[in-house]
């Protein structure tokens, strides 16, 4: 699966300790010197396809106080090796990094192999970057396997990140961002560190919190280590926002020049495509990624085109409540264009497995432990129609082992999808693992407990653990593995396994390992 060349405490070693150890670059032109290390902020990868990958890196000396660079643009130069010691540099080229774009830059390094590792530098003046490795995707026609992790939720006050930690040090060939990568807001009990500043409306203030974010030396660590796919949530921008309203923001013009500086901020200090580059408060994020013939990997955006809540017109969407409006043919969770957008790559998927990343628990999750019925209207079950919508679409066109993964409710679930939830007979569609957080705080005991009594197609459930999950595909077989921290409020917490499942190809269903 993966051609290591380099034993992983090395490459972590170099990675966080810079590249005094490598060869110099030895490109031509001379870039201005700068007083003070500009790449504070880490190297990141994203995109991988067979011939080109996305490298990363934001120039910010002082992060935390506007990025501390000159009000002009600055040429960066950049490599791309064979090997950890840049003997066998492959590509090289020069970016720019515009005050605009906060002296962010995106490289698409073209030109690669597919299926194999690559290592990557940047370089300003005389200040070289942390070395960051990346994977292209396998070739299409090749079956190699394929093992990636998924997180998500990572509130900065509420634990540190040795879940990202853990992460760098294992043998994977990508991570998957489900959303909340930063928190608008501070909440939760047992603060372990602090937020600087209020909650971000304008863009330099969105900024700041992701400088906050990305200081953290185990989450620099695991974006240096491995190629990223990156999907956001509502936290990015505010808490249960829906399209181009928010509960706290009721001016909508004012609220879209709030999401407009936080896309922007997500794209900037992210590895995403230039296909992803906002346009105001518009940005496409969903995409589809092929690995061989083994994986399909969609990912959804089920955030920025949404129906505004039902039942709760103009309030929180935090409460149980049931209501005919939530069911209504009309509503969305994904946008129309984006269903069309999904119905076909559905249609079109070729590979063994596929995976269908997005934000939030897809099941339905009854969560009154009466006789009557409530649902979270920010999460699928307000979207009914929507949700069936896409399992008709896996139905029809017979997607290949289709794998639902999310994130969001922080807690570990493992379900069966279906048409009809209340019906035990009815066709298993796909299968979901929804992961817990990486930091945030987690429903209680009496609730996981109530949630499984009530939804009998919900395998598995637990809240009280951070972590993350392992996704492991062969032809024969797709594994799941829960892993969760033993602390977050403890730096360096160790990371165990918790649960494991399995699916067999063409077998939808949970099933323990």
């Amino acid at each position: 699966m993966n051609d290591l060349t380099l034993p992983r405490r090395q490459f972590l070693l170099t990675s966080l300790g810079g590249a005094l150890a490598v060869r110099p670059f030895g490109i031509l032109q001379a870039a201005p010197r700068l007083p003070e290390d500009p790449f504070t902020l880490g190297v990141a990868s994203g995109a991988p396809r067979p011939d080109s990958v996305v490298i990363w890196t934001r120039l910010a000396p002082k992060p935390l106080e506007g990025g501390g660079m000159p009000d002009h643009a600055v040429p960066v130069d950049w490599q791309v090796a064979e090997d950890d010691t840049f003997r066998r540099v492959v590509r090289k080229g020069r970016a720019t990094a515009e005050p605009g774009s906060a002296h962010a830059v995106h490289v698409t390094v073209t030109g690669l192999r597919p299926g194999r590792w690559y290592w990557y530098r940047f370089k300003v003046g005389q200040a070289v970057s942390p070395v960051g490795r990346t994977r292209t995707a396998p070739a299409i026609g090749t079956g190699a396997d394929l093992r990636f992790a998924y997180a998500s939720c990572q509130q900065y006050e509420q634990g540190f990140f040795s879940a990202y930690a853990e992460l760098a040090r294992r043998d994977l060939d990508l991570i998957v961002h489900l959303g909340d990568y930063i928190y608008e807001s501070s909440w939760g009990s047992r603060h372990v560190r602090k937020h600087n500043g209020g909650i971000p409306t304008t863009l330099p203030e969105f900024r700041e919190r992701y400088a906050l974010y990305k200081l953290d030396p185990d989450l620099q660590a695991a974006h240096a280590a491995f190629p990223w796919l990156s999907i956001w949530d509502d936290h990015e921008v505010a808490n249960d926002y829906t399209d181009d309203r928010s509960p706290v923001t009721p001016d909508r013009d004012q609220f879209l020049k709030m999401r407009a500086a936080a896309y922007q901020a997500y794209y900037e200090h992210m590895p995403m495509p230039v296909s992803a580059r906002p346009h105001g408060p518009q940005a496409v994020i969903y995409d589809e990624y092929r690995f061989g013939d083994m994986v399909n990997l969609i990912l959804l955006d089920d955030r920025q085109y949404r129906s505004h809540h039902a039942c709760l017109p103009g309030r929180s969407a935090s409460p149980r409540v049931d209501c005919p409006e939530r069911s209504s043919e009309s509503r969305t969770m994904l946008g129309e264009a984006q269903e069309r957008w999904v119905d076909q790559a559905l249609a079109g998927t070729k590979a063994r497995w596929t995976i269908v990343a997005q934000q939030t628990l897809m099941a339905e999750r009854d969560l009154d432990p009466g006789d009557g019925h409530g649902f979270w209207m920010d999460g699928w079950d307000g979207y009914a129609a929507g949700r069936r919508r896409l399992l008709d679409s896996i139905a029809t066109h017979r997607t290949p082992n289709p794998v639902v993964i999310g994130g969001d409710v922080h807690a570990f679930f493992a379900a069966d999808l279906k048409r009809d939830f209340h019906d035990e007979k009815v066709e298993v569609l796909a299968t979901e693992f929804c992961g817990t957080s990486i930091t945030s705080e987690g429903p209680s005991a009496k609730g996981i407990a109530s949630v499984r009594a009530k939804n009998p197609h919900i395998k598995y459930a637990r809240g009280d653990k951070r972590g993350f999950a392992i996704v492991t595909l062969n032809k024969k077989r797709c594994e799941v593995g829960f892993e969760a921290v033993a602390n977050e409020k403890e730096r360096n917490s160790p990371v165990s396994r918790i649960a494991s499942f399995v699916c067999l190809d063409g077998r939808p269903g949970v099933q323990e390992a």
